[in-house]
């Protein structure tokens, strides 16, 4: 069912891959809450995914962008506001990647160079992407961007590796940045911190069934969904939450807050 709760905004939506994606689901819930916007994902990634699908589905544009440098988020805040006519009311910053993880590396044998990219990607993105907008000019009052994160910002888990300092720099940045947008231009600036979801980057972490099916357990709704999570996300995005800035919002079913399930009990007696 839609609402229209974005007819008339404007957007961007970043890292898209395949629709198992949280971005791809977003891209299809703002449409339907009526929304246009734009697609980017960097260059390599436009090479993996399906990303011309969804920008065919959505009747939208890709302008590719490496969200590490700078010049190339320039030009995506200039390509779609050119594009749509206008300021920017959303983003959605969906980037994360750890060579790290990718290379099997343990945590107590990183690779620094490799740690260093992870920030870079997953983290100092999300500084770029509100500094560019910020500069340019390219957001509406009240805009909204949001990033997406994970609970091993807070809590440790062994296979997260880097990716963990990674995502809690992203919510650091979230407060810091939304403190002063808010009070610059009153953009609101959050993290959603997701469940584990099946998605493309997410299945590739060292023992993602087993922690699925734990955080299914404990969690008292269970996991959330990635079209649940689009959902939230678009929420973020209306006017119905124009006053909720600087926050890390976990949208994991009480996984955060449970400290044992009668379910996970049981499995320790048997």
């Amino acid at each position: 069912m839609s609402y229209n709760l974005l007819k008339g905004k404007r957007g961007i939506i970043t890292g898209a891959l395949d629709e198992n994606s949280i971005a791809w689901k977003v891209a299809l819930k703002a449409k339907e809450e009526g929304a246009t916007f734009t697609l980017t994902n960097a260059p390599v990634a436009m090479r993996m995914g399906k990303i011309k699908d969804l920008a065919a589905i959505c009747e939208t544009e890709i302008f590719p962008a490496d969200a590490t440098k700078v010049e190339d988020i320039e030009a995506l805040y200039q390509k779609s506001m050119d594009y749509m006519g206008g300021k920017i009311d959303f983003v959605l910053h969906s980037i994360g990647m750890s060579p790290n993880v990718r290379k099997s590396r343990t945590y107590g044998d990183l690779d620094y160079s490799y740690f260093q990219q992870s920030l870079d990607i997953s983290a100092l993105s999300f500084h770029k992407m509100l500094q560019v907008a910020e500069k340019m000019d390219a957001l509406n009052e009240w805009g909204s961007v949001v990033g997406l994160t994970y609970i091993a910002a807070q809590r440790t888990f062994s296979t997260y590796s880097d990716m963990a300092q990674a995502k809690a720099v992203l919510e650091s940045i979230a407060r810091s940045y939304g403190e002063r947008y808010g009070r610059l231009k009153k953009v609101r600036v959050n993290t959603v911190s997701q469940s584990p979801t099946k998605t493309t980057a997410g299945s590739g972490i060292g023992g993602f069934d087993a922690f699925y099916a734990f955080a299914e357990s404990l969690s008292p709704l269970g996991n959330a969904s990635a079209e649940d999570c689009a959902n939230y996300v678009v929420s973020l995005f209306s006017d119905l939450t124009r006053m909720v800035t600087m926050q890390n919002l976990y949208h994991d079913g009480g996984f955060s807050y449970t400290g044992i399930s009668d379910d996970l009990m049981e499995r320790m007696k048997a």
